[in-house]
């Protein structure tokens, strides 16, 4: 007897199919490939391996199932409707790629969990965002896991293409993941020999079981029509005792179903749309469109009656836990995740605001002259011992961005195969994985990441960046060597162009502090925001402690992104602004400016930008259109503020290599150059 239906699970995928047809059909766009080729793995997932639950889709230890290949969305779309999931109701199907729907072209990561765990889309992300999730899971069973009682034992499961194997992205956090020994991980690779383009010949001829063999996975190649073989493979990997990460190879064929593009490259869009009507019927279906079979349908609502027992059972062995382990659970409780389903009977610590972190940091010396990022180093201390959940990673470059959580001399506290509990990963020569590994962190819910590498390898990051700020995920980018000043080692480690490259991304917070007090206030904003990711960037140079404005006001004006750090002691004539290190130049210059010279600090242009009218009057009133703004950057990022009556004063070239100093007088980082910018508005030294 056989120990899958496979019957009923070949009927679902026929209507998973269908699903696919209909929806590409009606929306006239969008990817039938992948759904129709993996559509016998789509019926194994659901209807028998995923360990959920879809009338609790907040269930923490759910299998997470991620979709790499994200263009191929209707494959999910059509699972999580058959599965049950409410929030993809027949409608949201139909309603495919239009306005306003829950089945975007590419699925996106909601408010609350919906059975899509990340956001995909472009490619080889969802893979480094399952490799994260699979390190969070490990690092969760290790933290809060008992003797007793275990709370996390779920499993990572990615399926992805040729696309997603080609991205650099990808393959840096499979090696990842092989080093680690993440063996929660499985791997799916739907190997149809095709790419968007072309056969996929054309572009890889790489033997990828043989690849991933040397990576440190166990490998089993499948049939993946076969409903039996393949489930027989998941089923080995989910059991494995290896101590590997696990690939099962899918051989499949692109676009099976309608024959006229089934295994050809034409096959991967909607090209196969024109033959919809004579692929159905060779289907064996009927003329109804979004046909769900009263046998299937019946299938998935037994499965998730199965799937509801299991998480009855598992929150039986958790409220146990939560008994017999209540500071755990009140530590657990402070979770992401878990503001989606209650954690017994136990409040959950209060949640730390950037005032409470603040309260937790020591004031620096008001003679100090350090580097931003040695401040960064002293502020996250304290920082992570209120936020037990906060872990940080870096790529390759401890220490130089100085972010270890502990004792950085002695190092005891990384995260390895034999440590599952460090709070420090080491990510390797890694920065693009390195981000979106650390979006997957944020998507398991558990812990809260933090990564860092220098601000000019920000480009190797970009597009997780850029990623995670689309799914209001919350990482921390702690990016030192911030401008011209890193010196001697030249343009190519320079960052001029950088920030003003980053600071247009919607919803990321870019804060440059530019003193150890202003550290302080960037690190409790970063850690205290919760919708939305944030960057750091921090200097490698020294840089004087500002104590002629009040610890305070270099504080929580941080918060607010600007403030005024001098006020003028005339009728106001001049405003200067800046940012970061730049911002002793400025207020040098005020002071040989005249009574009538306004410095204003300007860390974050976006917390500035979201504070109330007022305040952002208040700050810089429109009335005073003498502006100048200095800063180690591109010039124009501060036109929004500067006006058209104002002078913008930065970096238009890239550096130099010599030492720092003499890099920011040489390209004009000076108060000198301030005061000359006055006078050419009419405002001479006193």
């Amino acid at each position: 007897m056989s120990s899958v239906p496979t019957d009923i699970l070949a009927k679902a995928a026929t209507v998973a199919r269908g699903f696919a047809i209909d929806a590409i059909a009606a929306a006239q766009s969008g990817h039938l490939g992948l759904p129709l080729g993996c559509a016998e793995i789509g019926a194994v997932l659901y209807g028998r391996v995923l360990r959920h639950d879809p009338a609790h889709p907040e269930w923490i230890d759910r299998d997470r199932f991620v979709l790499s290949a994200g263009h191929g969305s209707m494959f999910l779309y059509a699972w999580l409707h058959l599965a049950g999931y409410a929030e993809m109701s027949i409608e949201q199907v139909r309603a495919f790629r239009k306005l306003g729907s829950a089945t975007p072209g590419h699925p996106e990561l909601g408010h609350r969990p919906n059975g899509i765990e990340t956001t995909t889309g472009p490619l080889g992300q969802g893979i480094a965002n399952a490799v994260g999730m699979a390190l969070a899971a490990k690092m969760a069973s290790a933290r809060f896991n008992t003797a007793d009682h275990a709370i996390f034992t779920h499993r990572v499961i990615c399926l992805a293409g040729d696309g997603c194997m080609q991205e650099g992205v990808a393959m840096e956090a499979l090696e990842f993941a092989g080093h680690q020994k993440l063996d929660n991980l499985i791997v799916i690779y739907d190997s149809n020999d095709v790419t968007l383009d072309a056969m996929a010949d054309a572009t890889q001829s790489t033997d990828v079981a043989r690849k991933f063999e040397a990576l440190g996975f166990d490998v089993a190649t499948v049939d993946g029509h076969d409903i039996e073989a393949f489930f027989a493979a998941v089923s080995r990997a989910k059991h494995a005792s290896s101590s590997k990460p696990q690939l099962i190879v899918a051989k499949t064929v692109i676009g099976k179903g309608i024959d006229e593009v089934a295994g050809s490259q034409k096959a991967h869009g909607e090209g196969g749309v024109k033959f919809a009507d004579a692929a159905r019927r060779k289907l064996g279906l009927p003329e109804e469109r979004f046909f769900v079979a009263p046998e299937v349908a019946s299938f998935f609502a037994a499965r998730a009656t199965e799937l509801g027992a299991d998480y009855a059972a598992w929150r039986a062995t958790f409220d146990a836990w939560c008994k017999a382990n209540p500071a755990l659970a009140r530590q657990l409780a402070g979770a992401p995740a878990l503001a989606f389903g209650p954690i017994a009977s136990l409040e959950p610590e209060p949640a730390k605001t950037a005032e409470a972190l603040l309260s937790a940091i020591p004031q620096f010396a008001g003679d100090a002259a350090i580097a931003t990022r040695k401040a960064g180093q002293d502020v996250l201390q304290p920082v992570a011992a209120a936020l037990p959940l906060l872990i940080g990673g870096s790529a390759d470059l401890y220490g130089s961005t100085l972010n270890y959580i502990g004792d950085l001399k002695s190092a005891d506290d990384d995260f390895s195969p034999k440590h599952r509990t460090g709070r420090n990963i080491r990510f390797g020569i890694r920065e693009h994985g390195m981000c979106a590994m650390l979006n997957g962190i944020a998507a398991h819910g558990i812990f809260r990441p933090s990564g860092s590498t220098f601000l000019v390898f920000a480009d190797y990051c970009r597009a997780s960046i850029r990623l995670a700020a689309l799914s209001h995920l919350a990482p921390v980018y702690i990016f030192t060597h911030d401008s011209v000043a890193v010196g001697e080692d030249g343009p190519t480690h320079e960052p001029v162009e950088t920030l003003p490259g980053l600071r247009p991304i919607p919803n990321l917070d870019v804060i440059r502090p530019a003193d150890p007090e202003e550290t302080a206030g960037a690190f409790a904003a970063a850690f205290a925001r919760t919708d939305g990711p944030t960057l750091i960037a921090l200097s490698r140079q020294a840089v004087p402690t500002l104590s002629d404005v009040g610890v305070e006001e270099r504080r929580l004006g941080v918060l607010r992104g600007g403030y005024v750090a001098k006020h003028e002691t005339g009728p106001l004539e001049l405003i200067v602004m800046s940012a970061g290190s730049e911002l002793q130049h400025a207020l040098k210059a005020a002071r040989e400016l005249g009574p009538g010279t306004r410095v204003v600090s300007m860390p974050s242009f976006a917390r500035f930008d979201r504070q109330p009218e007022a305040y952002r009057e208040q700050v810089l009133p429109r009335s005073c259109r003498k502006r100048i703004s200095i800063e180690a950057t591109t010039s124009s990022t501060w036109a929004p503020y500067v006006g058209l009556d104002g002078v913008c004063l930065g970096i238009d070239r890239f550096g130099l290599s010599a030492p720092g100093a003499t890099v920011m007088k040489e390209l004009g980082m000076t108060a000198e150059r301030v005061i000359e910018a006055a006078a050419t508005l009419g405002v001479s030294k006193r």
